[in-house]
């Protein structure tokens, strides 16, 4: 559970057995008034003793099995009880007929409804009704006169019992329904919860794929392109290019030891620490041209605007990306970039290169172009990519301000 082990169905249990000693106080007063309202009273036909004895019994079925029942251990002690009971406070009647021991109503009729089912309980009321109704007539010799009476008075109790009885129940079912529900919303909230950190934990992966490639991966990759660059400079014997090569190895192994320390930090990528985004920019545009030796032009149009780290981080990320493919797949002999500021609505960026292009429509793979898709997703922005075999290829990037 999400905040607590015990569920809305026990807690609901708990609270009726939190109940009972209310309920156990209350038979054992309105038992007490029926003993103490039979030895006050005038006597029956049988005297006192009879009636007293009935009313022990009832005392002593409640406490072997109402209890029991009460606290819903086994139907079949409810069952066991409500004969006892209901057939002693019968004989009371039938041995004294004018004995107030119906004051037990009061708490026989609510036991019937708190122990048994509905449908049960129903019946055992239209019984007990009955059989009270059948011992009063029977008591008045079958009187004819006295039929109608019974009658009314026996629906009319038997109308009010059954009505309070469902009425009851029907709260109890609502309560134990809601119970239900509450559980099962629950579970539906850690069921959702999980779901929730599994995607989050994806989309972390996927995040922490897309900043590896985008820097470290490429950064790996321009090491191997400069050293068999300086590698082919001692070759020749040209130790100044050969030192020139080892130079820009040093600094970009630096680049990409700062990019990796700033991912565990979660920190603004290294080309933005300390610099404008034109400025970011021009460096990767520079570095590219000297690693690679293809001319790469970086221009700016309208006057540039902060756009806020994420943003600014995206726009990076495709320059990085773009530039990368240009050098290890294009064959380009120059590169163009532009980085456009003049829409008031958005943001530009554009990298053209003249190479041998490929088929837009051909499957795609690694983390390349889907990562450059999924960044700008997430700002609300928009990848296109413009290219055909031999036809060099054009990358455009929107992002809204």
């Amino acid at each position: 559970m999400t905040t607590t082990d015990t569920t809305s169905r026990e807690e609901f249990t708990a609270m009726w057995r939190r109940q009972q000693p209310a309920w156990h106080a209350a038979v054992a007063f309105v038992w007490l008034a029926a003993v103490v309202v039979t030895v006050v009273d005038d006597p029956g036909p049988y005297g006192r003793v009879p009636s007293l004895a009935l009313l022990g019994l009832m005392a002593a079925a409640y406490l072997g099995l109402g209890v029991r029942a009460m606290a819903h251990e086994n139907v079949a002690f409810a069952v066991a009880y409500h004969v006892v009971v209901w057939s002693a406070l019968l004989a009371i009647q039938w041995v004294d007929p004018g004995t107030q021991s119906w004051l037990l109503f009061f708490a026989l009729f609510p036991q019937l409804w708190a122990m048994l089912p509905a449908r049960w309980a129903t019946i055992a009321t239209v019984v007990v009704v009955t059989a009270f109704s059948l011992v009063r007539w029977a008591q008045l010799e079958f009187d004819r006169d006295s039929a109608t009476e019974i009658l009314i008075s026996g629906t009319i109790s038997m109308g009010l019992s059954l009505s309070l009885g469902l009425f009851i129940n029907r709260i109890i079912t609502e309560a134990e329904s809601r119970a239900e529900t509450i559980d099962e919303l629950r579970a539906t909230q850690d069921r959702l919860a999980t779901a929730e950190r599994v995607r989050g934990v994806h989309e972390e992966r996927e995040r922490l794929s897309r900043e590896i490639h985008d820097t470290l991966a490429q950064g790996f990759t321009s090491v191997v392109a400069l050293s068999r660059a300086a590698d082919a400079a001692l070759a020749r014997g040209d130790l100044v290019a050969a030192r020139d090569r080892l130079a820009l190895i040093e600094a970009t192994a630096s680049d990409n030891l700062d990019e990796a320390r700033l991912i565990v930090a979660e920190l603004t990528p290294g080309h933005l620490q300390s610099r404008t985004l034109v400025e970011a920019v021009e460096r990767l545009g520079a570095t590219v041209e000297t690693a690679s030796g293809v001319p790469t032009d970086v221009r700016v149009e309208g006057d540039p605007v902060p756009l806020g780290g994420t943003a600014e981080v995206v726009i990076l990320r495709t320059a990085q990306e773009a530039l990368s493919n240009v050098r290890r797949h294009s064959g380009a002999a120059h590169v163009g970039v532009t980085l456009t500021y003049a829409d008031p609505l958005r943001v530009v960026l554009e990298v053209r290169d003249d190479g041998v292009g490929f088929d837009t429509a051909g499957a795609r793979s690694g983390f390349g172009l889907d990562g450059l898709f999924a960044r700008a997703a997430e700002v609300g922005g928009a990848v296109d990519v413009r290219s055909r075999p031999g036809a060099g290829t054009t990358l455009r990037l929107e992002v809204p301000r």
